[in-house]
């Protein structure tokens, strides 16, 4: 057989034998824009030429009747040697009724989901790692930002002093800085650690100290636990119930009933020293805490607004109810009416009160030994919000000169409660009174008490204090009259 000269166009129209002089002299013949050579060797394959030159390898052929026709590659990546067994490859599967594009398909598919569950596995390994290192502290700050909405003012204040830090210069106390909350210390830890033997080495050694704010923060930590254990993301990783330990509580101890109360036969010397105090807005709001029974921040908060006149009674914000109605009784009313009206607070302060080094060192071991900020810190106290600060000073030098030292504010509203005895008013009404919460099925669903029959019963009781702590007044007089607005100087 003659050899073909290298310049002799190629018989298209029969297979060759492929070799790399027979695809160099391949040529796309005129008018066309594509050409194949097919090869003698491997059936279905084939090489591809363009009008443009451009060349490739191709393997040819039928699957499920239909043509297939799959681009092996170039001519100058892939020896004859490689595109013919490529070609035997994607033949065999022909053979088989399998289109390759099918199966390239598949594996493609079968590659992304085996990458996705990689990075899946490996996400999950991270948010894994990631829980195992999350801090109490960085959990607890998730947990008051979720259940701030649901608390009070006082709540949301205590979950923040529990966990302060400590060590910053107080603002108005050179050269004193602050103490670190009680839950300070465990703030840091993982919350994976926090367990039950955790807990109660940190409760043994902070009771040293504190063990009342010890007993609080075991609360607020059992209800953090819960929370927790309530979270998807956190259930696994803590223990409800490891605030809950025996020996934690034990190292807190019990908290004591306290039984600072004013006997009947002690209201006199109390009112003669509290009426004493020359500041006028500090006497007046000792009186308004015993003659109605209401916490000290309940009180001390009252706006002018919260005052109707109209109908006599007095709006109170309190933690139970968010607020409750009781009667502007006449003494109280009395005494309210004469006080000026510097601002929107009913108990205001315009003036700089000046305390005694010893003042404040007891004001602040007080504030210390509860992790909170004293509100004020110099030789001379600004009430900057404009409200009366720190009553509790006056009443106590009052209580002293009356020989009734330990009787706190708080003490005030237990004699409320307590003097009530002597009238038998019923339980219900000092309750209502006083913004506690029912006690009973019929209290809770059946009883509600307008202000006009709360007030028959207030009344008496107000008149029965002053009657026995001598203090002259003529209820009958004191008929509401105008707030008198004053400019503070």
């Amino acid at each position: 057989m003659a050899r073909r000269k290298t310049d002799a166009p190629i018989d298209l129209a029969k297979p060759h034998a492929l070799s790399a002089g027979l695809i160099a002299a391949l040529r796309c013949p005129d008018g066309k824009q594509q050409a194949f050579l097919r090869d003698t060797v491997t059936r279905g394959l084939r090489v591809r030429v363009t009008a443009a030159g451009a060349k490739s390898y191709v393997f040819e052929s039928k699957v499920l009747g239909k043509t297939l026709r799959r681009t092996i590659g170039d001519p100058d990546a892939w020896t004859i040697e490689e595109a013919r067994a490529e070609a035997n490859r994607l033949r065999v599967l022909v053979d088989k009724n399998t289109d390759p594009r099918d199966l390239e398909r598949q594996q493609a598919e079968d590659a992304e989901r085996l990458k996705a569950e990689a990075q899946a596995q490996a996400d999950d390994a991270a948010v894994a790692q990631a829980a195992q290192a999350l801090t109490v502290g960085t959990a607890w700050a998730t947990y008051i930002a979720e259940r701030r909405p649901h608390w009070g003012e006082r709540s949301y204040a205590d979950h923040l002093s529990m966990t302060h830090e400590g060590g910053k210069e107080r603002r108005r106390l050179s050269g004193v800085v602050t103490k670190p909350g009680p839950l300070a210390p465990i703030m840091a830890m993982r919350l994976v650690d926090l367990d039950a033997k955790a807990i109660e080495a940190w409760a043994i050694e902070e009771s040293k100290v504190r063990p009342a704010r010890v007993r609080l923060a075991l609360r607020l930590l059992k209800a953090f636990l819960r929370w927790a254990a309530a979270e998807s993301d956190l259930s696994d990783k803590v223990d409800p119930t490891a605030a809950s330990a025996k020996k934690a509580r034990e190292a807190a101890g019990k908290a004591k009933p306290k039984d600072d109360v004013l006997e009947r036969g002690q209201l006199k010397a109390w009112f003669d020293a509290v009426r004493g105090i020359p500041n006028t807005v500090t006497a007046t709001y000792l009186q308004t805490l015993l003659m109605t029974g209401a916490r000290p921040g309940e009180v001390l908060s009252l706006r002018w607004d919260d005052l109707n006149t109209q109908w006599l009674s007095v709006t109170i914000r309190d933690k139970v109810e968010g607020e409750r109605q009781i009667p502007l009784t006449p003494y109280v009313w009395s005494l309210l009416s004469a006080l000026p009206r510097r601002n929107e607070w009913v108990f205001s302060s315009a003036r700089t009160i000046s305390l005694d080094q010893k003042h404040i060192e007891r004001r602040e071991r007080y504030h210390a030994a509860r992790g909170t900020t004293a509100p004020a810190g110099s030789a001379a106290q600004v009430s900057e919000s404009g409200r009366l600060m720190d009553p509790d000073i006056a009443h106590r030098k009052a209580c002293m000169a009356a020989s009734l030292d330990g009787l706190t504010l708080h003490g005030l509203r237990r004699s409320f409660a307590s003097l009530t005895e002597w009238l038998e008013v019923p339980a219900g009404v000092v309750a209502q009174i006083q913004g506690h919460k029912p006690s009973a099925t019929a209290e809770k669903h059946y009883k509600r008490r307008p202000l006009d029959l709360l007030r028959v019963h207030h009344e008496r009781i107000e008149a029965w204090i002053l009657e026995q702590a001598g203090v002259p007044f003529d209820a009958k007089s004191a008929a509401p009259v105008a707030l008198r607005a004053v400019v503070a100087r």
